[in-house]
């Protein structure tokens, strides 16, 4: 991503979160207090002033009650998400990808997309309460542990749980795997 689609993106995430905090009629002061991000940054953040890690964003989207991605996504009626092309988050050791695809206010809905290279584990925060996620392998095999049992996923294989207990992905193969991930919040 240039600097110029960084900064496109900035100001739309800036545009979302007023807009939903404002629909939510939530002062900046209030905000903060629910999410532990401070005034000051989410001004920033609003005014499209900085780039705020994911973390912080999930905070953010957490106390609003909305999707992470409803933070992340552009407002528009037709959409296509090219693999590759857009923003995408990568953890700290390089070891997987997120890439959001589509998000759905009206539905509740967002679909990502996580590309795990081989023996990686991703392992997301539990979500918020009543969410349910879906999960289909598009390559390779995965392990996917929802609290204490352990499921092996194939290519193409599909999953559907409650996002809200602890959950794990392990690409278990010698190829990276790519994860398809449809997740509903109620």
């Amino acid at each position: 991503m240039n600097e110029h689609e960084t900064k496109q993106l900035m100001q739309s995430v800036g545009a979302n979160l007023r807009k939903l905090r404002k629909e939510k009629q939530l002062s900046l002061e209030e905000l903060s207090a629910l999410s532990g991000v401070s005034k000051l940054t989410l001004g920033n953040i609003e005014r499209g002033d900085t780039n705020p890690t994911i973390g912080m964003m999930w905070k953010i989207s957490r106390h609003l009650s909305v999707p992470l991605m409803t933070l992340l996504m552009p407002d528009k009626s037709v959409r296509i998400s090219r693999s590759g092309h857009g923003p995408t988050y990568e953890s700290e050791s390089g070891q997987w990808i997120l890439e959001p695809v589509f998000t759905d206010l009206r539905e509740k809905m967002e679909m990502l997309r996580a590309r795990l290279k081989p023996n990686c584990i991703y392992e997301p925060e539990p979500n918020h309460p009543w969410t349910v996620e879906i999960a289909t392998v598009m390559s390779g095999t995965v392990q996917l542990t929802i609290g204490e049992d352990t499921y092996t996923l194939h290519q193409f294989d599909s999953i559907q749980f409650s996002a809200t207990e602890t959950h794990m992905y392990a690409n278990v193969g010698d190829e990276e795997a790519v994860v398809q991930f449809t997740v509903f919040y109620s």
